[in-house]
């Protein structure tokens, strides 16, 4: 939803500005345009592999469903935000 909310953005901007677009901003709507297309086609094909709202289409956390190395309780199937977690609590440690 991010992704079709920025792209929708830009083109406002683009769009809406006083002047009519130049070749090089022409060329930034027609871009926009055409991520908020993907963007708004991936939301009507529903959750991706990962159950991910943010990252539907990205990879699976190799760990999801590991009996010996199990998910801390809560965290999803998806790679990229198990790995911003993980970032995050080392972080948290280091801090302390």
């Amino acid at each position: 939803m991010r992704e079709l909310q920025a792209a929708l953005s830009t083109a406002s901007d683009v769009a809406f500005d006083q002047e009519p677009p130049s070749g090089e901003q022409a060329a930034v709507l027609v871009d926009a345009l055409r991520r908020a297309l993907s963007a708004a086609q991936a939301l009507t094909e529903g959750p991706g592999e990962t159950g991910c709202r943010e990252h539907p289409r990205g990879a699976v956390d190799p760990l999801h469903g590991d009996p010996e190395d199990p998910l801390p309780p809560g965290w999803g199937r998806c790679l990229l935000c198990n790995d911003r977690r993980r970032r995050a609590s080392t972080r948290r440690r280091q801090v302390r």
